[in-house]
């Protein structure tokens, strides 16, 4: 038997409840894991809040984690058990002890890579990665906005485009987090609900605004973000914290420059075994090389993923969070 946490109905963090469950023998094609750390994030709120519609009830939590393969399904090449790995895969589950995964999603973690540091890369790494690589292509001398700064996903963003020679303007809740922000690679840091948005990026970028914003807020902050965009620039929405983004008229985006406009997720730039090597790769390559330091802000026992969830919505957390089986 494994333990895992499950919820029966969608609500707060009051409905995960640990169970007892049997992962059963991998199929063909699958490697089972047990799990040595939990990667816990957003989506997972969403997921248990049923703002992301799960596939079936009872459910599972959990998109990435980090581990040991102990068996192997038929058919599986080019792995091996006692292999150290780590994944993220769109199917909720990974908040448990052991799982059954796709060989195909798993990806060796190297050396000097701890297992609490891969849970936490694999799915608020790869999509830094996808974020500043590929939906815009950061370069030397481009000054962009990053909400959540110090947030998991903010603060291995914010690292890496400072190494890749970006001037980074973070916006975070606290002034303890601004510090946290500014030693993680921000150049500037706005306070939310202090500071005004648009005025502070005009002034810093000396009225020409930014050329990406990168967003996981949602509602609360997105027609701000748009103003803060220089002309040509490019809107990159990836997440919901406080809500989803209303519908938005394309004229919107004309009046303010000829703004670009995306909304993507994660498995959409992993979708082929080709896509996830070459993004984890780079991104290994990355923390291995010290550019980007992986922070683990909170660590919590697995059976504590209820108050895990609490202290992530009443943003309580820096860096990444993780729990430990």
């Amino acid at each position: 038997m494994s333990t895992a946490i499950r919820f029966h109905e969608h609500g707060g963090p009051e409905v995960l409840r640990v169970e007892d469950v049997e992962p059963g023998k991998p199929g063909p094609g699958e490697a089972q894991v047990r799990h040595r750390a939990i990667g816990v994030n957003y989506i997972d709120v969403y997921d248990r809040t049923g703002l992301y519609p799960v596939a079936a009830l009872p459910s599972g939590v959990g998109r990435e984690a980090a581990g040991v393969v102990t068996a192997l399904g038929r058919g599986v090449r080019g792995l091996k058990v006692g292999e150290r790995v780590a994944y993220v895969w769109p199917s909720p589950g990974a908040y448990s002890e052991l799982r059954n995964v796709p060989a195909e999603r798993l990806v060796r973690v190297p050396r000097g890579i701890s297992d609490e540091q891969a849970a936490a890369l694999m799915l608020k790494g790869l999509t830094a990665h996808f974020l500043i690589r590929r939906t815009y292509r950061v370069k030397r001398g481009d000054t962009i906005l990053v909400h959540a700064a110090a947030g998991g996903v903010g603060l291995i963003l914010c690292q890496w485009a400072h190494a890749l020679g970006a001037k980074v303007i973070g916006v975070v809740g606290s002034d303890a987090k601004a510090e946290i922000a500014r030693r993680h690679g921000c150049r500037h840091v706005l306070i939310s609900g202090r500071d005004e948005l648009v005025t502070g990026v005009k002034a810093l970028t000396k009225g020409e605004g930014v050329v990406a914003v990168y967003d996981s807020v949602g509602r609360d902050t997105f027609m701000e973000s748009l103003d803060c965009l220089k002309r040509l620039g490019i809107m990159i929405s990836f997440g919901n914290a406080s809500g989803p983004v209303p519908p938005i008229a394309p004229l919107e985006l004309s009046k303010r420059g000829s703004l670009y406009l995306t909304r993507p997720t994660l498995f959409n730039y992993i979708g082929t075994r080709k896509e996830l090597e070459s993004g984890a790769r780079e991104l290994f390559a990355a923390v291995r090389s010290r550019k980007v330091r992986i922070v683990i802000g909170q660590k919590y026992p697995l059976t504590g993923a209820a108050d895990a969830h609490r202290d992530l919505e009443g943003r309580r957390t820096t860096g990444s969070t993780v729990l430990v089986p």
